[in-house]
């Protein structure tokens, strides 16, 4: 029963050392240095830390997500880009005419460049939305809590149309 315990194991770890191309984040091949430039908030609606919040987010979840170095300047590829909506809307109306839902939306276009092959690049743009309610305002935690949940869905496309070759 032990030989085959043995046997068992042993293959397994072979067949996924043949697999060293694929992580369990989709990334096939990661790229030795990475580039984010800040991603300057050009939205209508301008609200301060926004640009450098998303600027950090995203460079945080490529480091964490890949064994890239993230460089300042020269990286194998680059995402640069500008935040290109910030809009509150109401979702819902009370009897009152008042909103009983609001729905904060970010939008952010993405310029990504791989510098080692150019068919991979693309210009896209990514948003998200976070909905809370109406008699709220959107200060102080609950911002806080939108921007994380709005950060970590947009950042998410991005790495995945970057890296993942589904």
């Amino acid at each position: 029963m032990r030989v085959y315990k043995f046997i068992f194991i042993s293959i397994l770890c072979l067949s996924l050392s043949g697999c060293w191309r694929y992580s369990f984040t989709g990334v096939t091949e990661a790229p030795e240095t990475f580039q984010v430039n800040f991603f300057q908030n050009n939205a209508p609606l301008i609200e301060p830390g926004l640009d450098i919040q998303f600027t950090n987010a995203l460079q945080d979840l490529i480091q964490n997500q890949t064994s890239s170095n993230l460089v300042t300047s020269g990286g194998e590829v680059i995402f640069e880009g500008e935040i290109v909506e910030y809009r509150i809307s109401p979702t819902t109306a009370t009897s009152n005419n008042t909103a009983a839902q609001n729905r904060l939306t970010i939008g952010v276009n993405v310029r990504y460049t791989d510098t080692k092959d150019d068919e991979k690049s693309f210009e896209q743009r990514f948003s998200f939305f976070f909905d809370y309610e109406g008699s709220q305002l959107l200060t102080g935690g609950q911002r806080d809590t939108a921007w994380e949940e709005i950060f970590e869905r947009i950042t998410q496309d991005i790495f995945q149309a970057a890296f993942a070759d589904w």
